[in-house]
């Protein structure tokens, strides 16, 4: 098999590292030997050379026996060590400390090929080790690894599994070896198998772990039913809240439930546990789950970094909130945009032979938010966009006369009204923005490395954007939906301005005055990114959310006025962040819910991505017109096309 370019410089690495040690070994410098051999076996555990000084590393020092204590286990240990050690207690043929070690170092660093070493497959080494030291082993093993493996995992450690599997051939009634071989075997996708030494394990010895370990592989293997069965009886036989291990199953049963589709049957064992342990690390958070699971509500959302912030310990209500933020507009991602002209721009980048080069010409019938065209001129920077027509309420007016501007007006085309950023700050902005984002607080906490540049670089950024990163993500974005690159510059410039003088009072603070004059300022996506940064200030500032509340009120209620008259293309959007405020007044979580069904009823998706552009847009109130008129592109062959989503959808 061909080693790759990071496989072949990590040989190379072992191989030095080998060479000196065996200087040292020559020297009689045993230590300095061993510490050259902890780090080479590091770089690569399969090298020959490797083993062959370990085997002379040992000689020196009179024997493996002897050669232990160059390997100490005291205190905190260095990886390498630990597997250099494990290689020696072999060579002194105390196999069940060999083991042990082995299963150390696939613990820590499973993708390491720790297991693939002679003396773990010889025949009779089975006959020669304590089961119950075994599984020990394999609970220390498991435990670390995800469910199911993906293959360069299962790869590492198969050969460890496979010694397990000939262990079992001789105690096949062990009970404890046959529950952790079942944990094992189930991670490496042999469900069946799981189940069957599972099923062996609670026939041998019923009882709690038995019980878990069965459920656990009944639930894999596609019988979540059965798997409730089983725990439910062991939870019968004492009740969960006077055991702290028990405890941990009922919240297993709980989500189960939530995974089933019955997220209210699971609330009552989560009901049990907590009504003893309100401190549970995982009860709590379970309940923020189902609660979601059973009506969609952001609250629960909020709930669970709210219960983070204060249990920063509890790591599962943070592992929760990312899974259930995953993807969502404005809580895990970047909302997408429904502009009309970006619907012609996916139309001519989908088209064969488009490059930067091509220029498009087009007209919309009426004002669109400004930074629309920044992403046209992104992705195609010769091309121009007019309008015919402005909506009542004008767009291009604030709701209130701010002290920050950022665009300025030649009748219908925007022009920036701030100068472009230093060409620093942008790299730094570049460096920093980000399409999707694990939770809300992630993203306010990745924006600190903005904190620094002065407010008129984050200004300018927002209507400056640099170009994508010169990356995989970068380079799709550029060619297929460079409104999306916008709008993360933009969301990520105002969380900038969110982190500007944290010293000051939230009240009074220049950072409240900018973002509230950007939130309130003419229609533009730049609202959506202040409204963000706002939303996220809200999230983990809790002291803030009053205020924030009163400013997404307004804004949500203009637009919901202006959309009477004309299209609003941000309201979609706009309705989705007020969503993800939980605290703001039900009032307004109901008009938002109101806008966003009606905008969906009207074919919009999240990204922007509509299927029909004729229907999209600021469309004059009659069915002959279309929204955008592009004209034929101009490049050096122009081919037809077909419109491609390459880059997904939210």
């Amino acid at each position: 098999m061909a080693h790759t370019d990071d496989e072949g410089d990590e040989r190379l690495a072992a191989e030095g590292e080998v060479a000196v040690a065996r200087l040292a070994i020559d020297s009689g410098d045993l230590a300095h030997a061993a510490d050259h051999l902890a780090d080479a076996i590091l770089s690569d555990p399969q090298l020959p050379e490797l083993h062959e000084a370990l085997a002379e590393l040992c000689a020196a020092a009179g024997g493996p026996a002897a050669a232990r204590e160059l390997f100490p286990l005291d205190g905190e240990v260095y990886l390498g060590t630990v597997a250099c050690r494990a290689h020696v207690e072999a060579a002194a043929g105390d196999w069940d400390t060999a083991v042990g070690l082995l299963a150390s170092a696939i613990q820590y660093e499973p993708a390491r090929p720790w297991a693939h070493t002679a003396w773990l497959a010889r025949e009779d080494l089975p006959a020669l080790v304590d089961p119950d030291a075994v599984a020990q082993a394999v609970a220390r093993a498991a435990g670390a690894l995800p469910d199911p493996m993906p293959d360069e995992l299962a790869d590492a450690v198969r050969p460890f599994e496979e010694f397990v599997r000939a262990v079992l051939a001789r105690n096949g009634e062990h009970a404890l070896l046959l529950a952790m071989a079942s944990g094992l075997t189930r991670r490496l996708g042999a469900t069946a198998r799981a189940v069957e030494l599972a099923e062996r394990a609670h026939r041998s010895a019923p009882g709690y772990l038995p019980s878990v370990m069965l459920g656990n592989a009944l639930r894999s293997d596609g019988q979540p039913e059965a798997a409730l069965a089983v725990w439910e009886a062991e939870l019968g036989r004492e009740a969960p809240e006077k055991d702290n291990s028990s405890s941990y199953l009922a919240v297993d049963v709980a989500e189960l439930y939530g995974a089933l589709g019955r997220p209210a049957d699971g609330l009552t064992w989560l009901d049990r546990v907590l009504a003893t342990a309100p401190d549970h690390p995982k009860a709590a958070p379970a309940g923020y789950g189902l609660r979601h699971a059973l009506d969609g509500d952001p609250v629960h959302l909020l709930g669970l970094a709210d219960h983070h912030r204060a249990h920063p310990d509890h790591e599962y209500a943070q592992d929760l909130l990312e899974r259930l933020s995953h993807r969502e507009p404005w809580l895990g991602m970047v909302s997408g945009a429904t502009e009309a002209t970006v619907n012609v721009l996916h139309q001519v980048l989908g088209a064969d032979g488009t490059g930067r080069d091509t220029e498009i010409d087009c007209t919309a019938s009426a004002v669109e938010p400004p930074s629309s065209l920044l992403a046209v001129h992104l992705a195609l920077p010769r091309s121009t966009v007019s309008y015919r027509s402005v909506g009542e309420p004008d767009p291009r007016l604030p709701l209130t006369e701010p002290t920050t501007r950022i665009w300025s007006w030649d009748g219908t085309d925007p022009r920036p009204a701030v100068a472009p950023p230093a060409a620093s700050s942008a790299e730094l902005v570049r460096a920093t923005a980000e399409i999707v984002w694990p939770t809300v607080p992630a993203a306010y906490d990745h924006a600190v490395r903005l904190a620094g540049l002065p407010l008129e670089e984050l200004l300018g950024v927002l209507v400056h954007p640099p170009l994508p990163r010169e990356d995989d993500l970068g380079r799709a974005l550029l060619a297929h939906q460079p409104e999306l690159w916008v709008r993360a510059v933009q969301a990520f410039a105002c969380l900038g301005i969110a982190h500007h003088r944290t010293d000051q009072p939230w009240e009074g603070s220049e950072r409240r005055r900018v973002l509230r004059d950007l939130l309130l300022g003419p229609e533009d996506w730049v609202v959506e990114a202040a409204g963000f940064a706002l939303v996220a200030i809200g999230w983990t500032h809790p002291d803030s959310r009053a205020d924030i509340a009163g400013l997404l009120h307004r804004r949500l209620e203009y637009g919901a006025r202006a959309r009477r008259s004309r299209v609003v293309t941000i309201q979609r959007s706009f309705a989705a962040l007020v969503l993800a405020a939980p605290w703001t007044d039900p009032a307004d979580r109901d008009l938002a819910r109101h806008l966003l069904a009606e905008e969906g009823g009207r074919g919009a998706d999240g990204a922007g991505n509509t299927e029909n552009t004729e229907n999209t847009g600021n469309a004059e109130d009659t069915e002959e017109e279309a929204p955008v008129e592009p004209s034929a592109p101009h490049r050096p062959e122009p081919r037809p096309g077909l419109i491609r989503r390459l880059f997904g959808r939210s």
